[in-house]
């Protein structure tokens, strides 16, 4: 396992990481969702992501579980806020920053979590508020360094201009081979101020490791079968003319040495400004094949390859 520098931090990440969304606390057996996180420690693999909305606090209360006796330094744990937890309980105000990062430390059985993010840009609370919140939880002890999931870039900039508060050093965007649209605005202005990308859903929800056929049924363990899992699965992402171009991915990860799978984690990689791929596993052996990803580097003319195979799919999207 690779690692890379987290933004501006003293952070050192894995360049595959463990996500929980969908997955523990829900989808995936306790069990082997427990086994899925000691083996992606025993790998190399230090960080972790989760969030409170996930399984609405079930994926923290997992980590929680399946991190005790841990050495507490030996791994990175983030979470985020944002999303309602009750009908009262939602966005970034000082209020709501307080409380949810108390409720998730509780959950995760922790007296800190090294990343805590904002999961959505709240249009209702000041930004200022928000960030003065978040200053004060860094402050505490409680949080070490801050980040952002899916933010425009406007409103990253607008918090860089507001004096003495805690500086963001993570974006976390949605980015794959079929959704690029962080290249546009949010990855050249962060790389150019001290904040890296730890990007989700870079296996485009599995569809990116080849396991769903045009005009054929998902696989019974896939995803995309699951009904716990696949509420955002569907639409253009699972369409035929997608599908068959990632099949002709085939190849092309042949030639490299590596799966389709590990073939688009090295894609997302090859971006300097990604510190790490957020990547979710049902079963051990999944974290392993994902970590192997981990320090391959693509040729130029892999990388014109990837993108003429896959012309069709990102014009569907």
């Amino acid at each position: 396992m690779q690692y890379r520098k987290l933004g501006d931090s003293g952070l050192n990440v894995s360049e595959i990481s463990l996500g929980s969304w969908l997955t523990y606390g829900g989808g995936v057996e306790k069990k082997t969702a427990i086994s899925c996180v000691r083996t992606a420690l025993d790998i190399g693999i230090n960080f972790i992501d989760t969030a409170n909305i996930y399984g609405r606090g079930a994926a923290e209360m997992l980590l929680g579980e399946a991190l005790a006796g841990v050495k507490r330094d030996s791994y990175i744990l983030a979470t985020k806020l944002f999303f309602p937890m009750t009908q009262q309980d939602q966005g970034l105000s000082r209020a709501q920053v307080k409380k949810q990062l108390d409720n998730s430390l509780q959950r995760l059985k922790t007296d800190y979590v090294d990343l805590y993010q904002c999961h959505r840009y709240d249009v209702r609370t000041p930004l200022e508020e928000t960030m003065e919140a978040l200053t004060e939880a860094v402050k505490s002890g409680k949080v070490k360094y801050i980040g952002f999931s899916e933010w425009p870039a406007d409103k990253i900039k607008a918090a860089a201009a507001i004096p003495n508060v805690a500086k963001f050093i993570s974006s976390q965007p949605q980015y794959s081979m079929l959704w690029r649209a962080p290249e546009a605005e949010v990855i050249p202005y962060c790389a150019k101020h001290g904040i890296s990308q730890i990007v989700w859903s870079p296996l485009a929800q599995g569809v990116l490791t080849g396991k769903y056929k045009p005009g054929a049924q998902p696989p019974q363990d896939s995803r995309a079968a699951n009904n716990d899992m696949n509420g955002f699965m569907g639409g253009p992402l699972m369409s035929d003319t997608v599908l068959k171009a990632v099949q002709d991915l085939g190849p092309i990860a042949k030639e490299a040495g590596l799966s389709i799978a590990q073939l688009a984690l090295a894609w997302v990689l090859r971006e300097p400004n990604v510190a790490s791929a957020i990547t979710g596993a049902s079963r051990p052996e999944q974290v392993k094949e994902n970590a192997a990803a981990s320090g391959h580097r693509l040729s130029k003319d892999i990388l014109a390859r990837i993108d003429r195979v896959l012309q069709p799919a990102l014009a569907a999207a």
